[in-house]
């Protein structure tokens, strides 16, 4: 039986191509549900405040950080979305005087824009948010050196490369609404997917890569960081790819219920817990990482049921 055109773009895959059956039973998930989905290699928690939520963030960096040495330097991919846990990891880093010689950080992505990604200068820049927020707030006398610091910039095969020679402890990020990790978007329906996405296996062997952004990816970055503004919003990126997440000893999503809504939330969880890979949700490929966690705050779950406003 054909797959249903997507009811978001008719010219791409996404979540509304899935079997109707799959969205129907996220829709149902209550939180209690939620609560029992952890299984071998997928762990669910659960925060009840803004404060332990983003604290319990900020605390991945510092953990992967402080296990760094000059014989086995360690690293964490970080997002920028969200972005509050940026300046609560530099006030601990200053606070419990963290050297970060022997760290490392990966940037998960940055925007592309006429074949080139953006300059620091651009108002959406991803390197220049992570300056503004997390590396200039620390203290000069404990900074990473800069050859420490990693994005998907210049030559991607570099940034590949640099997952081989340093342990990336985790990756860290949020979900988007089209259910994205960094920026890896579902795909054009055209040629060879003319009829089917992309197997599991296929998309899984994306390295790091200049992409081009489904236009619900678009919508949200103009929501969450533009005022709405989608004529902001390049509409190519660089991405840390699926090759270079697999490197990663764990992967750690946070759901804060400002990227991704209810039903989302929901969905990616279920997949992930059913071991239900499918590229039109490319969140769900997770379901065959060793290592995965997903981190609620309670009271953005909200719930996925009619509710008229």
């Amino acid at each position: 039986m054909a797959r249903p055109i997507s009811k978001l773009a008719p010219d791409w895959w996404d979540y509304t191509t899935l079997d109707p059956e799959i969205l129907n039973d996220a829709s149902k998930l209550t939180v209690k549900d939620l609560e029992k989905l952890s299984r071998p290699g997928f762990t669910v928690r659960f925060y009840d405040t803004v404060q332990d939520f983003y604290a319990a963030e900020a605390l991945e960096y510092i953990t992967s950080w402080r296990s760094a040495t000059a014989d086995n330097p360690v690293g964490i991919c970080g997002p920028i979305g969200p972005t509050e846990q940026l300046s609560i990891v530099a006030q601990m880093v200053n606070e419990l005087g963290i050297n970060l010689k022997n760290a490392h950080f990966w940037g998960m992505d940055e925007w592309v824009e006429n074949g080139e990604t953006v300059p620091e200068n651009h108002p959406l820049s991803f390197v220049a948010c992570n300056h503004a927020f997390l590396f200039s707030r620390i203290d000069k006398k404990l900074r990473m050196p800069k050859a420490n610091i990693h994005y998907p910039v210049g030559k991607l095969s570099e940034f590949t490369k640099s997952f081989d020679q340093i342990r990336c402890a985790v990756m860290q990020g949020g979900q988007g609404e089209i259910k994205h990790w960094a920026f890896n978007d579902p795909v054009r329906r055209r040629g060879k997917y003319k009829n089917s996405p992309p197997t599991p296996e296929e998309y899984r062997a994306l390295k790091t890569r200049i992409l081009e952004l489904h236009p619900a990816t678009l919508m949200q970055n103009a929501r969450t960081s533009g005022g709405g503004n989608v004529a902001l919003v390049p509409t190519y990126a660089s991405t840390v790819g699926p090759v270079e997440t697999w490197k990663a000893d764990r992967v750690s999503i946070w759901h804060a219920g400002v990227h991704d809504n209810p039903f989302g939330m929901r969905l990616t969880a279920l997949m992930i817990s059913k071991r239900i890979p499918d590229s039109s949700v490319p969140m769900s490929l997770l379901a065959d990482h060793p290592d995965v966690t997903f981190s609620f705050l309670r009271p953005a779950i909200g719930s996925a049921g009619v509710e008229m406003h």
